[in-house]
């Protein structure tokens, strides 16, 4: 299994960005995903789910409104729009999905917000 994520970087408040995650090694199709972050000094949060399908997401009360989780089971990819970011955003993202019982997990992206 190896989830792949890439897209973070620096963005002004306000800004845009788009995470993407690439898996490979299991039948993406029939897992549900999600995207978590940790920020420095802090424990790694829940951002969002996704189910296998697509058809339900959920996220955390803190990006309600403005992130976006999405999958394209063709392209094995869940994706992560983040509209207006703010500085407390800043965190290193991961994608995560439990397969076939183990915890599998991306190396991560870091987005900053600054200005």
């Amino acid at each position: 299994v190896q989830l792949v994520e890439s897209g973070g970087g620096l963005v002004q408040p306000g800004g845009s960005l788009r995470l993407s995650c690439a898996a490979s090694g299991f039948t993406f199709s029939s897992y549900g995903m999600s995207w978590y972050r940790q920020a420095p000094g802090k424990e790694r949060e829940l951002v969002a789910v996704i189910t296998s399908a697509g058809g339900i997401t959920n996220y955390a009360d803190s990006v309600k409104g403005r992130f976006t989780i999405s999958r394209d089971n063709a392209k094995n990819t869940v994706y992560l729009q983040m509209n207006s970011l703010k500085p407390e955003d800043t965190a290193v993202y991961y994608c995560y999905a439990k397969i076939r019982r183990v915890d599998c997990w991306g190396q991560g992206t870091q987005v900053t917000v600054s200005s």
